[in-house]
Formats: C-alpha cells, structure tokens, sequence
C-alpha cells in the first residue's frame, strides 16, 4: 500500500501537494494530519468526498510499503507515523520546496526546489508525464500555489511558479473558487489579535534592515498567525516581522522576511521550527513570550548578514578629469570609456561633476576648447561607502541623479551608476546569499539543451569551487590551483575568467585556460611558465596577453587587467591598463565576461558584473553595451558560433544591434585576416552547418563570402556533410585533419552558379596557400565529371576508371562528392573506388626515391601520382615492380624540369592523392 501524507496544520499548499502527489502516484492514498488550517478545513467540507480522504487510524500501518511526503521531511504529527517512517524496508518519496534541515527523515527518492511552492514541483511532473487534469483538479492545484506565493507576490516566488500557475489556467482552474479562499475576512478574534500584535512591537534597526517583533497572548487558539504576521510586514513596511502569541498551552512563533540579509526559516529553526528565507514558524512548548522574545533578538542579531553598501557595488579605480580638461578632451574620454560622465578632482579633492548633457551642450554651442571647470556641477552629491545600497538608491532616485561618487575625506574611491543599483535590484543582492539560504547544493539541470549549468547559486559572488571539481579535468583544476598560489605569492590578485568560466558552469570540455592578473602580467606569465616547464612563452605589447604553451599542449592565455578602446569602428583595440571590472566589460557577451578568484582563501569565488550566469541559465547571448558590434564586427560571427555551439538564442536587443551591425555593412571594414580567423573558429565547430546557415539568416553571407551564391543545394549538402565525414572514418578511409578546409571548399566547389573568377578573388581574399587554391579550382573543373561516374547506372566493367578519376582530386573533395550523392548504390560504388584505391596506394615513399639520389621536389609527387595510376591500371602489382618503375621514371625525366613533364593533364598531376 502507499500512502501521501504531509505537514501539521497542514495548509493549502500542502493539500494541494498532496492531490497533485496522488496524480503520480494514483493507487496512494491521501491521509491527512489530525490538526489542519482553518482553510483547509473549509475546503475540505465542502470537497472532502471528492477527494477522498483518510485519517491514520483508518490505514494498516502493516500493510503500508511506500510513504509519498510532500511539502515537508519531517511530518511529527504521529508518533506512529514516525515509526512507520524509520522503517528501513519503507520506501520513502519526499516532494519539498523548504530547505532540508537537521532531523529530516533521509527518501529514497527526493525532489527538492527553491521553488514558492511545493505544488509546482509535481504540476512539472505532471506536465512532463502528460497526465491530464480535471478543472477541479487544476484549481485545487492553483489554489496551493496562490495561497503560499502570496498570489505570486511572495519574495520567494519563481518564474517556474508562474509558468505552473499559466498551465493550470490552460487546464480550466477557476479562479473565483481561488480568490474566495484566499480574500476571508478577519475574523472578530484576529482583528482583536492583530492590534494587541501592533500596540506591541518593538522595531528594531540591526545591519540596515528594519525588523519588527510583536507579541501577544491570548487565552485561546486563534488561527492564521501567519496571515496577521504578513498583513503586518505590509502594513510597517520594514525588511522583516516576527510574531510570538501564547495561546493555550503554547507559544506560536511566524517569522516573514523580505530581505535576503534576514533568513526566517535559519532564524526559526533554532526554535525548533522550519521554513524558507522568506517565511518560517515554531510551536514551543516551555518558557514566556518575553523570554522568547529576548532570546529571539539575540538570534537576529547573530544570524543576520550585513546589507550590501555602497562599497560592495561601486567600480573602482574611478576615471576622473581635473577642472583644466577641456570639454572636447573631455567629450573624447566619455566616448573611449563609455561613460555618462565624470568627477572633477583637483589635488586629489572632489571639486565638482559632469555629465555627457553639459558636454553635448557646451559643444553645440562652440565651446569645445572652454575648461570644464566652466561648466561642471560643483553642489556634488556623494555617499560615504558604508552606506546601505537601499539608501545610495534613495538618494539617487530623490536627486534624479545617474550617478554618484564614493567618497572618503573628499578623496572620491569609487562611483555608483543606475546600471549597478539595477543590477542590485534585480538580481545582485538577492542572490548574494543564495548559496547559503539553500543550505546545500541542490542544483538540478535548468534547461533543455545539450549543455546544462548544475550550479544552483545564483549569487554574486558565489564559490563554484565544488563545480570546478565536478567539470574540469584534474589536471588543468591542479593548475589554476598552482596558478592562484603563484599569484599570492607575487602579491598579485589572479583570476580565470572568459571562455573557461563559461565552460565550468555549462559542463563543457576546455583545455584552454585564459587568466586575468591583477598585477604585471608579463612577469606573472614567465614566472609561472618556468615553474610549470612551459614549452614556449610568446609576449606582446605592454598589456597585452603572454601566450604561454605547456608540455601536455594546454595553452594558457595571460593578460594584465586592460580596457580597450577602439578609436574608429572595426579598429585593433588600443589597449590599457584597467580594473578587472573594466577588463570584463570589454569582453564580446555577459556569458565571456565573468572571472573566478584563484588565490587564498576566496579561491573558487565567481565574479559576476554583468548577469552572465542568468543568461546562461536562460540560454541567450548578449552584448555588453548597445555599440559592441560596431567596435568589434567579428563579434556578429562570434555570436552566432556561440548561440549554435550551445544551441542558444541571441537575445532580442542584441539581435537587433547585430542587425544594425549589418544592415551598415561593418564586417567590411575589417581585416581579413581577422575575418579569416573567425570564420575557421566556426568551419571548426561540431555545428558548423548550423552556424553556416544562420550566417545566411542574418544576411552576414553577402559579406563574409562575396559573390558565393548560397543554394538549396549547397544547404543540402552542408546538412549532410557531418554524416559523410562519420561514414568514410566507418570505412576506414583517411580524412584530412584539417577539416575546416574541407566546409570552405564546399562553400565554392558545390554551387556551380557560384562564378569562377568569384572563388579566386575569394581565395586571395582570404590569403589562401597556392596548393590550397589549386584543390578548390581543380575540384571545381573536374569535380561534376568525376561524379558522374558514381551516378551513371550503367555498370562498370572495373573500378580503375573511377579510381582514376578519384585520384586527380584532393582528398578534401572526396566527401564532398560522397554528400552528392543520394542513392545507396552510388555511395557503395564510391566505397568500393576509395577501398581500390587504398589497396593499390604505393609501397614505395618519397624516402626511396631520395635514396636514389635525386634531390627532393615536384617531380617526387608526379613520378608517385604515375606510379599510383600504374598500379591501378593493374600493370605493377609487386615491391620490384615499383622500384623498377621509378627508376625507369627517373631515367627518362632526369633532364626535364617537374613543370614540363605531362601524362594527363596538369591539375590532374597538380593535384593527385
């Protein structure tokens, strides 16, 4: 028998889960607690006989096999449940929302999620199984999740219960039946309750946060504590309420927070009690309110985390401008930092501020060459850096200022924007103290791709040290461990950011380490490649990175903490030294521009500025600021190779400012060289068809592969040509490393519409090789005859044919045919060719041939190309027999020079296998 059971008072949230729960698990059935919420009871007598309820009494515990607890571990309403449950033959399911906590009972399975409700853990399942739902059933279900999230307004509601709550509606929940339970009125008792609670409290003002403790005692059980005690938090206003009411013989404790530096659910739990951050409660059994009230207070003061200040969210070092800038100076230094203004400083003092308004005015006016000190703010409003982040946000929003200085002894240490009390607001400080409100981790995939982040912190500066076990190869974890080590030795802050964070959090294989010193990064880079026996170490200019190459072939890219500017669009970067805020805010996406701490006792801390752990979570790619295309056109290829490499999506905005980027034809401006580099990073990917294809999407092609018509066919083809490289490897044929050349030759070979004079320009273009360019012309004119031979359905009397004409193509074009051909039997025949061919390839080498005594050079290629077509022909079958060949070969071309020797035509012998 299974039985679904949950907490005591059991409220609409666990009823909820409880019917869900029997939607899994349909043969289980619902007992209920002895003691239930006054809601709950009205629910159930109006639906008690469709939902079929049991008390314990009426269940043989002996019969029982598996126990379903949902919205709690530690149910504790029956001793003889609490046998039942220490059973070790009892299979035991747990479904919970709340953190777990000393004392829970251990399932067999568990299912836990920081989620506002637990019902919206099992309306998931329910949604991945396809169980259907009854309107009833989804309005029940709707009910749980409105009641214990506030009707969506809870602090510790989620996009996942709103999601849930959309489902529902879809299923037909009703929600009038759901706003008449939720919208009771008081009741005469609880208004009484409710005044004695506020005539009563005491406000106390601890780490900048405001808290309330009310107490109350009355002579009988009142119900809805919990209710009164938010009723109250909305009413006050302040970060946190904690009520005490003594009623009977006990004491009732509900703590309701709606800050993150506050965790009720620590906070009760020292009373015996449980909950989550934003909402917990007790029943104790000895000691008076006051008592309880005082030991309360000292836990608070114990267990509360200090609020963010300003210190924690400013950047620093600040760029300022003393009173002698000149406005263009000045107007040119917001352009190359990106900033909306400056403090003025004279003699290390704050004299004054100005903004890209007073710029753009005195400009229009004329006034380019007037001082600032002409024009800037002097009345400066600034904040001292203990400062709590909800005040610095109070004084912005009362000045309706974009910015305000940090200052100490009117020495200005840092600088707040809006864009920082943003990032604050929605998603900073909230998720500071992530990592410990969850109380483990308990992190679960959090999106559908082939690439899944398993880290559950969702703080600024959570420790993913644990993460880096699980994800990197030990090796490369021992080195950045080295790394740190050598770093606080030096005295300098070492971090690893970009790609190789990104991949530590995805899962994803990188060999590739890229640090950011804080410090010289030169001299960090030669001390640690003559620590670790670097094969090589390659510098650059003065802040740029030092490339360093270790004996396993893991490359390390090192680089001093830079901004760089770029001084027209399309430009190299002109680069400086900067803070590691700066360095990452230069980067290409949020998901490239986040660091972790490698030294001292920090080591593992995550850096996150810039959102890139959400948009990982949320799979998009996004830009930093709205000009990053313009400055950096190879980032419109980088953006694509990241959104097919991950199977994500660019993110609207950034959709639209790489569009922008376009439409004004930037990639055109740019080198190409670095058009090359990009495009090979993407011809190497494993989705490099799907990048291709979005590159024509986006109309990027006209730009990166001028004149190259882009075909159904050719996309065909692209779709195909991973599956033929996978075949010939089946069929044990070679296939060249270099596989990137192999997608860029089929960009020009396929389409014939594509013209001749087009795929050489393109090919000079690119700066490809001469041996490079000939394969693609030679695959280009003999190609369409060479397939032929595999479709014409005649058949073939013997394969020297084929294999012959096979042989007067590159490598690189064989499965480029091999995707051209549709049929079964056209691709058999093509096996079979490729096999004649390596049966018949020569015994003899390049190295006989230099034993002979002839000097290395062409003529080696074409005397084995003739052989090789000898052997085909069937007239050599032996070792002699080659090197009778050769030396018959040499004999009679000793005096003639390579180019003028010709058995077929000349891009055959050019280029043969």
């Amino acid at each position: 028998m299974d039985i679904i059971t949950t907490h005591v008072n059991t409220d609409l949230d666990a009823l909820a889960s409880m019917v869900a729960a029997q939607k899994l698990y349909p043969e289980a059935l619902l007992v209920m607690p002895d003691k239930l919420a006054p809601e709950v009871e009205e629910f159930l007598s109006l639906y008690k006989d469709v939902l079929n309820t049991y008390t314990l009494k009426e269940i043989n515990l002996a019969q029982v096999n598996r126990v379903i607890l949902v919205d709690t571990r530690r149910p504790r309403w029956s001793d003889k449940l609490d046998a039942l449950l220490s059973r070790p033959e009892i299979e035991i399911h747990i479904y919970d929302h709340h953190p777990p906590a000393e004392g829970d009972f251990q399932g067999t399975v568990e299912v836990f999620e920081p989620v506002g409700a637990t019902t919206t853990i099992l309306v998931e399942r329910i949604k991945k199984e396809k169980i259907p739902l009854t309107a009833l059933e989804a309005t029940i279900l709707a009910l749980g999740i409105y009641c214990d999230t506030g009707s969506l307004t809870f602090n510790g509601t989620t996009s996942f219960d709103a999601g849930v709550v959309a489902f529902l509606l879809a299923q037909g929940a009703n929600l009038n039946v759901v706003k008449g339970f939720l919208s009771r009125p008081l009741s005469r008792e609880q208004k009484a309750l409710l005044r004695t609670l506020l005539f009563s409290a005491e406000y106390h003002h601890l780490a900048g946060c405001r808290i309330l403790i009310a107490k109350a005692e009355v002579k009988k059980f009142i119900a809805d504590l919990a209710v009164l005690t938010h009723l109250i938090l909305d009413i006050e206003h302040c970060e946190a309420v904690f009520t005490i009411a003594a009623m009977k013989d006990r004491i009732y404790l509900v703590g309701r927070s709606n800050v993150p530096q506050i965790n009720a659910g620590e906070i009760i739990t020292f009373f015996g009690g449980g909950g989550h951050p934003t909402a917990a409660s007790a029943i104790i059994k000895e000691g008076t309110v006051n008592q309880l009230a005082a030991k309360l207070f000292s836990v608070i003061k114990e267990k509360i985390r200090p609020s963010l200040t300003a210190a924690d969210i400013m950047s620093s070092p600040v760029k300022t401008i003393t009173p002698e800038t000149t406005i263009k100076e000045a107007g040119g230094l917001m352009l190359r930092y990106g900033h909306t203004g400056f403090p003025v400083v004279a003699e290390d003092r704050l004299v004054g501020v100005i903004s890209r308004r007073d710029i753009e005015k005195a400009n229009y006016h004329g006034l380019g060459h007037a001082r600032v000190k002409g024009f800037m703010g002097t009345h400066v409003t600034w904040v001292p850096p203990d400062l709590p982040v909800s005040q610095v946000q109070q004084i912005m929003t009362a000045h309706d200022i974009g910015r305000v200085p940090v200052v100490v002894y009117d020495r200005v240490i840092g600088i707040i924007s809006r864009s920082d009390i943003l990032r604050t607001l929605h998603g900073g400080e909230s998720r500071r103290y992530a990592n410990e409100t969850m109380g483990r981790d308990t992190c679960a995939p959090i999106r559908n791709s082939k690439f899944e982040i398993r880290n559950s912190s969702l703080c600024r500066r959570p420790n993913i040290k644990a993460l880096m076990h699980q994800n990197l190869n030990p090796s490369i974890l021992d080195l950045l461990v080295k790394v740190g080590e050598i770093g606080t030795a030096m005295g300098y802050q070492v971090y690893v950011a970009g790609g190789t964070v990104r991949d530590i959090l995805l899962g994803a294989i990188n060999f590739d380490v890229d640090l950011v010193i804080e410090g010289d990064g030169i001299a960090f880079a030669r001390a640690i490649a003559g620590l670790l026996k670097a094969d090589y170490v390659r510098t650059h200019q003065k802040f740029g990175p030092a490339e360093i190459i270790l004996p396993a072939g893991n490359k390390i890219d090192v680089a001093t903490a830079r901004l760089e500017f770029y001084a027209y669009p399309a430009a190299l970067p002109q680069v400086e030294k900067a803070s590691l805020h700066q360095d990452l805010y230069r980067r290409d996406f949020t998901i490239n521009a986040m660091a972790v701490v490698l030294g001292g006792e920090h080591f593992g801390e995550l850096i996150d500025y810039f959102g890139g752990q959400d948009d990982l979570k949320q799979g998009l790619i996004r830009v930093l600021y709205n000009l990053s295309f313009i400055e950096d056109p190879t980032r419109v290829l980088r953006a694509v190779r990241f959104e097919k490499r991950y199977d994500f999506q660019i993110e609207s905005q950034t959709l639209q400012f790489l569009q922008e980027a376009v439409k004004r034809q930037m990639l055109l401006q740019v080198s190409c060289e670095r058009l090359m580099t990009e495009l090979k990073h993407i011809l190497k990917e494993d989705e490099v068809c799907k990048m291709l294809i979005r590159l024509n999407e986006l109309h990027v092609w006209p730009q990166v592969f001028p004149g190259v018509v882009f075909s159904g066919h050719l996309e065909s083809v692209l779709v195909i040509l991973p599956e033929t490289l996978k075949l010939l490897k089946t069929w044990g044929a070679s296939v060249p490393r270099e596989t990137w050349f192999i997608y860029f030759m089929v960009l020009l070979v396929v389409e014939p519409e594509t013209a001749h004079e087009r795929v050489e320009n393109l090919c000079r273009h690119y700066h490809l090789n001469k041996r490079q360019t000939e394969k693609i012309m030679v695959t280009r004119k003999h190609g369409p005859k060479v397939l032929s031979l595999f479709k014409q359905k005649s058949p073939l009397v013997n394969l020297s044919e084929p294999a012959l004409a096979l042989l007067s193509l590159p490598p690189e074009a064989h499965p480029i045919l091999l995707a051209m051909l549709s049929e079964e039997w056209m691709q058999e025949r093509f096996r079979l060719t490729l096999l004649s061919l390596q049966k018949n390839k020569p015994v003899i080498n390049g190295k006989y041939i230099k034993s002979l005594g002839y000097r290395p050079g062409p003529l080696y290629r074409l005397a084995l190309n003739a052989l090789w077509r000898s052997r085909l022909d069937g007239q050599i079958k032996t070792l002699e027999e080659e090197m009778a060949f050769l030396k018959q070969y040499f004999e009679l071309h000793k005096n003639a020079p390579a180019s003028g020797i010709r058995h077929t035509t000349s891009e055959k012998e050019v280029s043969g296998a």
